[in-house]
């Protein structure tokens, strides 16, 4: 009996936290479209996200693009088919590596500091001062960041996607003895508007991700710096495994 009571309070405790995250997300998109907005915030965000995110982003993406073109070609060597390493890149620099790459690594970052910077915030009182303030501070703190990944992690995805691709055709054509033009040309060729906007679509999902887990687990800490460091745990483990999820049941909505 103890077993099964046992279990039974961790069921009932992840429906809690369940509806708990469920409210705060649905209060998400309740205060996205409602005044007042703090624009300054939402800017110093996009800062923080978007531009300070390029560096680790541009050397996942070129790095991956190189190890992918190398992989691709020594698999398909073995079948005569090493023309298709273009098509490879750039369908899974698109479609998959670049949101998903992007995404990881700007949980790591981005996810982290959020989580961080309001779970301090929390257990020092500071989100009950802004409330004597007369501030919402679910509209200053949370919303700002959730338009905020929504909004950046395309841009982060495309430059992604573009860095990844650059990645292969170095290596193909200064390394595997691609002719340049050639390679170009097939990746233009396989190339279609669709594969670039799931990849988008992707990274919209994942940006809302990081910023919500960021966000949550940093509103609800509690137990002062102890409480903090298992917030940003969580915030990277949790989102990490969502944006996993999410890719999956993505690919399936959109290449089925």
């Amino acid at each position: 009996m103890n077993f099964l009571a046992r279990v039974g309070r961790i069921f009932l405790l992840f429906l809690r936290s369940t509806g708990r995250l469920s409210w705060f997300s649905m209060r998400g998109f309740y205060h996205c479209f409602r005044p007042p907005f703090y624009f300054l915030q939402l800017f110093r965000q996009f800062f923080e996200m978007g531009f300070l995110s390029l560096p680790i982003v541009g050397l996942t993406a070129i790095f991956s693009g190189m190890v992918l073109a190398l992989q691709s070609y020594a698999g398909f060597s073995r079948f005569s088919a090493e023309g298709s390493v273009a098509t490879v890149v750039v369908l899974s620099m698109t479609r998959e590596l670049g949101p998903v790459l992007a995404g990881l690594m700007v949980t790591g970052r981005v996810g982290a500091s959020m989580a961080a910077e309001i779970g301090t915030m929390k257990v020092t009182e500071q989100i009950d001062a802004l409330r004597t303030l007369s501030i919402d501070p679910y509209k200053y703190l949370v919303i700002p960041r959730l338009l905020a990944g929504i909004i950046m992690m395309p841009i982060l995805v495309l430059f992604a996607d573009a860095i990844g691709i650059f990645g292969g055709y170095l290596v193909s054509t200064y390394k595997l003895g691609f002719n340049p033009a050639n390679y170009i040309d097939q990746t233009f060729k396989n190339l279609m508007l669709q594969d670039v906007i799931s990849g988008l679509v992707k990274a919209s999902v994942f940006g809302y991700i990081i910023a919500l887990f960021g966000c949550y687990f940093g509103y609800t800490s509690k137990g002062g710096a102890q409480g903090v460091g298992n917030s940003t745990t969580s915030t990277v483990v949790v989102a990490s495994i969502m944006i996993l999820c999410s890719n999956y049941l993505l690919t399936a909505i959109l290449f089925t």
